[in-house]
């Protein structure tokens, strides 16, 4: 019965799409066929988009960004000025960036850099202490040590152990996920969250609207609470064209009792656990951490929620040494950070190209979508034409199969550079992963596309001679043994595929 109405659900919400482009269309050509009745109102048009190529200039976004509206204003210059101004915002809404930002602004004191922490990797190396000053001072999330991290290179592996650190939750459970669809994995972790908020226990969970639109009921955040579990939809689907369904809350987080925590690229869905198969074996990487560096997930989940929720004067009854008050066992260093597009400053990006300014033997990394701008792209290539073995792994089995054809026409310009590609054959590769020069690494929800670095409310943990580092690097050449290198003469292009190729990525940061 259930499935019945979840496709029901399904079928409707097509349907209703195929409305809204309906309208769309029709509004198009309405705003058309006015701009050819009257020579004043196509000149208005005209002028709306002449000031927003001038105010696309002026704003000092990335250059991509700023190129692919422009080329659209000029193929469509009567309504491109107009479209822009409907949806080529950033940023959330006025209303939701004031409440987050003022959120952020109040409990800014709760995150504070240790110095002798700084120090410390500071008497290890000068640049590793420069990366970690400036996602502290930027993001305002600290890194720390006192803190186990264990690796897992697939979500068969963090599942059990979710579920059992799950159950030994005593006072609070935070759980802040893009993409929830029911069966195994998540009925599996509802029933617990279900048990400990009958208990009495804090059970708060975040899941993205739009991410799971067509994988929940409608309302399912009230179906949650009346289980007893607060329950909040980030960004509420609204069936009307809407700048904000722009940003979405991609993060992943599981905080328990404060010192534990969980995160990576995996949601709560059967076929991160190999349950479902979609597109062949799904590869994903995640990891736990206890100790202090958990303050840093427990203060993006509670910023997440306050800002749009009010619930907590303060959070000072969630921190890691209140429900452990044993000391924590130190293992390297570790940053969890988060980035958003409140403002202008692409963190995420920045940790990744300061990863790749100062590799001296490797980088090794894991992205299923590879979208990204010149910057990124002068990085990589600099950094292997400079002798450092770059590796970049990639789905065999695609998702999205024109977002494929995309990533694949960024492989001749790093093949050429001497970035090693690989194709991860048994199926669809889903994790965000770098790891370098056996010292430092990253794991989170960022993909290397234009919606993880400048659209959406991200998270990922950056570790420096952690123990983690080596599980990375193993899991990065047990993986790329089971990939397909991609070899300059694989990519060799027609002359309409460039073209095609060629139009995607002009229209990359807008897709």
């Amino acid at each position: 019965m259930l499935r019945k109405i979840l496709k029901l659900l399904t079928s409707r919400l097509v349907f209703f799409g195929l409305l809204l482009l309906i309208q769309l269309v029709w509004l198009l050509t309405f705003l058309t066929r006015l701009t050819t009745y009257s020579t004043a109102i196509s000149a208005l048009f005209t002028l709306v988009s002449l000031l927003a190529v001038l105010w696309i200039i002026n704003k000092g976004e990335n250059p991509a960004y700023q190129m692919a509206w422009i080329i659209f204003i000029l193929v469509f210059p009567l309504l491109g000025g107009l479209f822009y101004l409907l949806v080529g915002n950033k940023q959330p809404s006025k209303k939701m960036r004031l409440k987050l930002e003022a959120e952020q602004r109040r409990t800014q004191e709760s995150v504070k850099q240790d110095p002798s922490v700084l120090e410390e990797i500071g008497s290890l190396d000068a640049g590793a202490k420069g990366q970690f000053s400036y996602m502290s001072r930027t993001c305002g999330f600290p890194v720390y040590g006192n803190t186990q991290a264990k690796y897992y290179k697939l979500g068969d592996e963090l599942f059990p152990e979710l579920l059992s650190e799950l159950k030994k939750a005593e006072h609070f459970i935070f759980m802040e996920y893009f993409i929830v669809e029911e069966g195994r994995m998540w009925n599996s972790i509802l029933e617990i969250l279900e048990e400990k908020a009958k208990a009495g226990l804090d059970v708060r969970f975040i899941y993205d609207d739009l991410g799971c639109v067509s994988l929940l009921p409608a309302g399912y955040d009230l179906q949650l609470e009346a289980k007893g579990i607060r329950c909040m939809a980030f960004n509420p689907f609204i069936p009307l064209w809407s700048l904000v369904m722009n940003n979405r809350d991609h993060r992943k987080i599981t905080v328990i009792d404060g010192h534990t925590a969980f995160s990576g690229g995996i949601n709560l869905a059967d076929e991160y656990i190999n349950e479902k198969m979609r597109f062949g074996h799904w590869k994903d990487t995640g990891f736990m951490l206890k100790g202090d560096g958990v303050w840093n997930y427990t203060v993006m989940f509670l910023q997440m929620w306050n800002g749009l929720r009010k619930t907590d004067a303060s959070y000072e009854a969630f921190r890691p040494e209140r429900y452990h008050p044993e000391p924590f066992v130190p293992d390297g260093f570790v940053q969890p950070y988060g980035d958003s597009p409140l403002d202008e400053e692409i963190a995420a990006e920045n940790v990744y190209l300061n990863i790749l300014n100062q590799a001296k033997d490797y980088v090794y990394i894991f992205t299923p979508y590879l979208i990204i701008d010149h910057e990124m792209e002068t990085a990589l290539c600099l950094a292997a034409k400079r002798g450092v073995d770059v590796r970049i792994v990639t789905p065999g089995i695609p998702d999205k199969k024109v977002i494929f054809q995309l990533t694949r026409s960024y492989y001749p310009s790093l093949l050429r550079a001497g970035v090693r590609i690989y194709e991860y054959s048994p199926g669809f590769l889903h994790a965000k992963s770098y790891v370098c020069d056996d010292e430092t690494a990253v794991v989170g929800t960022i993909n290397m596309d234009f919606r993880s670095l400048y659209l959406h409310f991200e998270c990922g943990t950056l570790f420096y001679r952690n123990s983690i580092v080596a599980d990375l690097k193993r899991d990065c050449l047990e993986t790329i043994g089971q990939s397909r290198e991609i070899m300059p003469r694989d990519k060799r292009q027609g002359f309409f595929d460039s073209l095609f190729c060629a139009v995607l990525r002009v229209l990359a940061p807008l897709l």
